[in-house]
Parts: structure tokens; sequence; C-alpha cells
């Protein structure tokens, strides 16, 4: 089985590419198989295989027949293998192999998952760590030959030649011209010198110490496979055929680690009925010794017995977790196991959780005791953590130069001493009084006042300190209100700066960064607080107003050099005079379209047509629309509307409506009125962003809303609304009549009055409403509403249709 597997497994290195197609084929299909199934029983690694045989030609599409042939040879087919080889797969499968699992948890696991993991125990089942032997090395001295080995035996000297055989099963290799020779159960030294004197039968100079002519070396050519037993508490128990080299570690690695009562410190190596080792994995894991890792032989039994002490260390260790310990090892032993104590952990003593056999009991170790206090299967130890809290601790705050905290200890335990480590007093330090904070013995605090001059002259007595004191010694300004001063208006940055003694208008002026270009220099205004904090009375003045001409950044009418106060407030005016430039667009059927910049403040429609250039002969001035950026104001008005509509329709209705205000909307104007009479009612003012756009002259008129087919129909002058509505089908059944309207392409909305002849015109759209159990159905105007420029317009119309 073994075999069928590593064949299996080079087959699939073979097909991913190794080898190389172009190659010329130099072997046989047979000559392959018989190739690989020797090199496996060598041991030879399978990239080992891979590369030579690249090297001969082999192709992936002799590899597949190769396959195919070994099959047919075993009468062994790939969905039917079975056995332990099988198992053993299926075993590394369903395993969470991790490397990382060794020795650490897995990153990101919770510590209480960790904390149950028995230390050490998955260290034979992940897929990297395999222990898996070498075959690369020179063949140990004290390697024992057996059948199926390959030697190889090298003479030179006055006689030269190699012998290549393999141990029969026997033991034996036939020599020529001497027969059998028995090799079976010797080490390679051993065999060395048997060879050299058995070989001197033949070749003359082998056996002289003195002066040999000759001389011979033995080494391994192949190794043999040996079968092993593994036994007991492991994960997969059986027989394996494992290669000569292989040892311990490497058998229990196959056999899928131990079991969940699995003991690695007491692992058995029976050899011919006798135990020969017993194997401490901890040993190899915490010191890297390898001597417990013994070379197996063929027959040999490794047998895995159960656990007999099993413990848990948590808390403030560098591994908490479960280990598995001898009889005789004690606590100090399992802390270093644990990797010894975190940083904060408190070392004095520990607790041990114990079960007597009746209840559990809770032992307190103190550290002198680690090395004697023996471990029993099922102690829980717990490393708690040291307290939070400090032994000497002292603080000090305020106007020193350097506050902070500070060891008491017998030479810095008074006031004067801690001010003076501090690098001393401030020159703001207030020393009337400082405050000490000071902590009772059952843990409030009470204050403790302290004449600092007095002390740091000498005229008091120093005070003695204790652990955990903070001395605060204010300062002058935190004593007194001193409040920021302000600067608003026209400067390049206003905001609030920090009071200073003898601050000036100019310098806050100066500090904001000066006055800007809209700035007036005629009006700056200073608001200042009232204060009087020995009145009695109640006043009604709750300000005082001081107001100055500028020139230059510096007052020129009022009180020079003007002191500010905490608090004060500056308001530095827009120049009345100042005007920035205010741009209007017109767009469409326009000579010259784009953008103007306004003269005036009341410039109209009818200016704008004129400076570019008038309309085109196309135009349609009727339909002619006045885009206009929404102020705050109107989005206000806006948004009322739109409370409206959500009491109206519901929340969930304005939800799946996405209905919000819009920073444009459209005003209704009559382009064609206000170029007739310029100056009048029609003719609007403009503001700064309004985009006119005038249409090309269109004839069609829209019938949309509650209507058979919404239809696009001819403008015919003269035409009734029914004449229009015919052509859409006529009325829907849940029309309503009544409260029809026409939107028209300049954003203006009307209801229909009587036959509405003398109210159609080219470009508008008739929209007919619909009956609903609702007031209003919202949305179903917002569907026919399709000739509204914006939202804005919309909510505003809108506005007047659900009022009844």
């Amino acid at each position: 089985m073994t075999t069928q597997k590593n064949f299996n497994v080079f087959l699939f290195i073979l097909l991913l590419g190794v080898f190389s197609p172009l190659m010329a084929q130099t072997m046989s299909d047979s000559q392959v198989l018989e190739y690989v199934k020797e090199g496996i029983k060598q041991g030879k690694e399978q990239k080992q295989l891979a590369s030579e045989l690249a090297r001969k030609g082999v192709t992936k599409e002799q590899a597949m027949r190769v396959k195919q042939l070994y099959e047919q040879q075993n009468n062994v087919n790939a969905s039917n293998a079975a056995g332990t080889d099988v198992n053993e797969s299926r075993l590394r499968e369903e395993m969470d192999e991790n490397t990382s699992d060794i020795l650490e948890d897995r990153p990101g696991t919770e510590d209480l998952a960790r904390s149950n993991q028995v230390f050490g125990r998955n260290i034979f089942n992940t897929r990297n760590l395999t222990f898996e032997p070498s075959v690369n090395i020179a063949t140990p001295l004290n390697y024992r030959l057996g059948p199926g080995d390959e030697v190889i035996i090298d003479i030179w000297g006055a006689s030269q030649n190699t012998i290549r055989q393999q141990i029969s099963p026997d033991g034996t290799i036939n020599i020529q011209k001497i027969g059998p020779v028995n090799l079976n159960g010797m080490t390679i030294a051993e065999a060395n010198d048997y060879l050299k004197r058995t070989l001197n039968k033949i070749y003359n100079g082998l056996d002289n110490t003195d002066d040999p002519t000759s001389d011979i070396r033995l080494t391994l050519g192949g190794i043999r496979t040996i079968q092993i037993n593994v036994m007991g508490e492991v994960v997969q128990p059986g027989t394996y055929s494992l290669s000569s080299f292989s040892t311990v570690f490497h058998a229990l690695y196959r056999a899928g680690g131990v079991s969940e009562i699995g003991s690695l410190r007491n692992v058995q190596l029976v050899r011919n009925g006798k135990n020969i080792a017993t194997i401490d994995v901890y040993q190899f894991i915490m010191k890297g010794n390898i001597q417990d890792d013994i070379r197996l032989q063929e027959g040999d039994v490794v047998i895995v017995p159960a656990y007999e002490v099993l413990v848990k260390i948590d808390g403030k260790v560098k591994r908490p977790m479960r280990f598995e310990m001898k009889k005789d090892e004690n606590l100090s032993t399992l802390i270093g196991y644990a990797g010894g104590f975190d940083a904060d952990a408190y070392t004095r003593s520990l607790r041990v959780v114990r079960q007597n056999g009746q209840e559990y009991e809770v032992n307190t170790v103190k550290d002198l005791d680690y090395s004697v206090y023996k471990m029993r299967n099922g102690d829980v130890v717990t490393a708690e953590a040291i307290l939070n809290r400090f032994t000497n601790k002292l603080e000090i705050r305020g106007a020193v130069y350097r506050p902070g905290i500070y060891q008491l200890n017998g030479r810095l335990n008074t006031v004067r001493e801690l001010v003076n480590e501090a690098q001393g007093l401030t020159g703001d330090a207030f020393l009337n009084r400082a405050v000490l904070y000071r902590q009772r013995e059952d843990l409030t605090t009470e204050v403790v006042p302290v004449d600092i001059k007095a002390i740091m002259d000498g005229t008091s007595q120093n005070i003695i300190l204790t652990k955990n004191d903070i001395l605060y010694i204010p300062s002058i300004h935190d004593l007194e209100d001193r409040g920021d001063v302000v600067i608003h208006g026209e400067v390049a940055k206003p905001a609030s700066y920090p009071y200073a003694d003898n601050m000036t208008l100019e310098d806050l002026i100066i500090q904001a960064g000066g006055l800007r270009e809209a700035a007036s220099v005629v009006r700056v205004d200073v608001s200042r607080r009232i204060r009087n904090p020995h009145s009695t009375a109640d006043n009604d003045t709750i300000g005082r107003t001081y107001t100055f001409s500028l020139k230059e950044g510096f007052v020129v009418d009022g009180t020079p050099g003007f002191v500010l106060q905490p608090y004060d407030e500056v308001y530095v005016r827009r120049s009345p005079g100042y005007q920035a430039q205010q741009n209007v667009a017109v767009e469409g059927e326009i000579l010259f379209e784009g953008s103007y910049a306004m003269t005036s403040r009341t410039e109209r429609l009818s200016d704008l047509i004129r400076k570019a250039g008038g309309s085109t002969k196309n135009a349609y001035l009727r339909g002619a629309k006045l885009t206009r950026v929404a102020t705050e104001g109107e989005k206000k008005r806006m948004e009322d509307v739109l409370r409206l509509m959500s009491r109206q329709l519901g929340e969930a209705m304005m939800d799946s409506l996405d209905i919000h205000v819009e920073n444009h909307f459209t005003v209704g104007i009559d382009l064609e009125k206000a170029l007739a009479n310029p100056g009048s009612t029609a003719d609007i003012v403009l503001r700064e962003g309004d985009v006119v756009f005038i249409p090309k002259s269109t004839n069609t008129v829209k019938i949309n809303g509650a209507v058979m087919v919404p239809n696009t129909v001819s403008y015919i002058s003269g035409k009734h609304i029914d004449y229009y509505l015919n052509q859409a089908g006529g009325y829907a059944d849940n029309a309503k009549k009544s409260k029809k309207f026409i939107v028209y392409m300049n954003g203006q909305v009307t209801k229909v009055k009587g036959s509405g002849k003398k109210q159609i015109e080219p470009g508008c759209e008739i929209i007919v409403p619909s009956r609903s159990k609702k007031r209003t159905n919202m949305g179903e105007i917002l569907g026919y509403a399709t000739s509204f420029s914006s939202l804005g317009m919309m909510i505003a119309s809108l506005a007047n249709l659900i009022k009844k």
C-alpha cells in the first residue's frame, strides 16, 4: 500500500509539469515502472526521482500509461483503494494541520481555547513537521544492515573493483570466487572490517595493517523498507512500512500522533520483546534533545500508554495550556514548561485547585515551595496579576518646570524636596497656597493646604510625604478668568484667539491675517460684556459697543491703541460699496449664448437678451424658461412642502419616491411679454446664477396621466381640450376630470378652464390626475409631471394641487 501511495504522489508531481514534454523518450513504459518502484523501495525522494526521469525523457503522457500499467499489474483501482495508507490520508484531511499549533495556539483564537490544549500533543499531526528521515546524508557507521539493503563495495589500490549487491532475505550477498557472505545485523563499520578480512582471500594486501597495498569501503546504495507496529493511545494504531532510516518520531507522525489520552512523556520502544527505551517528547520540544529519537529496526513496536498526570496552568504565564507531567515533577517544572511568568504576574504564590477524591480543595503554594510541591493529575494552577497600585509613587502638578511622577524614597520624602526634584517653581506659580491630595488608609482622599512659599523659604515646617501623595501648585493664570477674544467678519482668519495683556484692536486684526478686500474701514465694532462683581441690583444693560474707523489697519477714528479685554468680540463689517462680479447666462436659440456679467442690481430679462444679440428666427420665446439657484430661504420653503407631502402620503411612500430638495428650481417666465414690454412685471429682475434657456419652435402637445393611451400630437390652433384628450383615447376610468391642468414649456402651470382652447399652446403638456382613496395620489402626479425642469418647481406646483 505504501508503494502504491508513493507512486501516485510521484505521478502527481510528474503531471504538474516537472518533466519536459520536449525531450525524446528513451525508456519504455515497463522500464519507467520498474525504475520508480525500485527508487521508492530505496527510499529516494520524489523530487529526486522526478529529476532523474526528466533527464531520461519521460513525458506526462508516458506517466499516465505507466500508472495504468502499474494498476493492471497489481489489480489496484485508485477509486477502490483501502487500508492503512488510505486511512492515513483521510486522517490528514480531517485534521486541522497548522505548523503554528506545535508550540503556540493559532493566531486569532480565544485564550480559553488555547488554555485547553495539551502542550506538544499536536506536534505529530502537522503537515510541515513529518520527522521524515533524510536519504541524502552519509550512511551512519552504526547503521545495521539487513535484507533489502543495497551495499556498494569499492576496492582500490593494487586491485580495483566495485561490487554492488542487495542483501538477500537470508542476510547474505554473493561475492564471486568467495560465495555467500553474511552481513545481516552488522553495522557499517563492522561489515567494512569483516569484508576487508574476507576479500583479502582474493585481493592481496587488504589485511596488511602495516603497509596495505589495497583498501575497501562499504557504503549503502539503497536502503530497505522495514515494518514496525505503532500501538496504544495513537490516533491510527497499526503496522507501517517505513524507511530503515526512520525513527520513533516519524512512526508517531505516520500514526497520526497521540490520542486525547495518549502520553508524550512515556513512549515505549519494544524490540525483540524487550523494552529498550522510554522516550520523553518534551525533552525534544523544550531542549531540542534528539537522543531519544531512536532509529527503528524491523519488527520494532512503538507503544504509547495513557498519560498519568495532566495539569493545567493559566493566568499570568507566557504559555497558559495543559501540560503532561511525570509523577515526580513539581510546580517549578510546570512553570518552566509554561515559559515562566508574565511581567505583571504575582510570583510570590500560586493557587492550585486539586481534587482529593471526594471534593475540590484549594492550596496556596508559596514561592519557596515551588520546587517541592508535587503535581497531581487534574491540578489547575492559576497565576494571578499584581495589584494595580504603586508602593512608592509621588506626583506633582501645576506650576513647576518638570511636573510628573517621582519615586518616594529616603532622599525624596518632603514637599520641599519634591519641588526641588521637579526643577523648582515657575515664575507664574501662586505661592500663597498649594494643595496636597492625600490618600487615607481607608482609601478616601483628604486635602491638606500647603503654604508653598513659607516651606520653600524655610519659615514653615516642611511636610512629610506618603505614598500616592499628589501636590498641586496652581498658576496665577489658573486663578483668573482670561477668556479668549473673538474676531468676526471680513478678516483673513476669523476665529477665537487667546487673550494677552495689553492686546489692542490693531494687534488682533494683524493676528487674524489682516482685512479682506471687502472689509469696511469706516465701521469696526467691538462688543464688550458688562462686569460688575460688586453689584447688588439688576441691570438692563447687557453690553457695550465701541465703533472705530481704520486706515491701513490702525485706528484713526476712536480711541487710538484701544486695549481689548477678555471675552471682547470684534466685528469687521462688509463695505456696502463692495460688489463682486455676478454672472447670468443665456442658452439655446440666442445669437451669442454664454455667461454675462450683471452691471446693475435691477438688470432684467430684456437687458440680458439685448446683451446676447437677440433671439434667432427659430426661437420659441413662449417656451423660454429660467433656472435659478435656490437660496437658503427657498430651500427651507421647499422642505416645508416636502413635510406637507410626507403627512399626505406617509414616510414609506416618500422614501420610495426618493424626493429631496434640489439646489436649483425653475421660475415660470413669459419672455415674449418681457421683450415686448421692457421694465414690466413680466420682465423679471435677474439674480446671480440665473440661466435662461430659449428652445426651438415646437408644434406638439403631450397628453399624459389618467388617459387611455398617453400620446404626443400636433398642435392645432383653436382646438378644444377635448380634441387633444380624444387623441389619447379619452379619459381613463379613474380620471379626475375636473382637476386636469396644463404644464407649459416655461415651467408655468395652470388649471384648465372651460374648453381650454385659449390655454393650450405649442409644447405644453396636458395632465389628467387620477382618482384615489387618498386625497391626492402624489405618486401618479410625480409620474405625470415629466415636463417639470426641477424638483423645486414640481414641489411648488404640487403644494397647490394637494389643497382642496
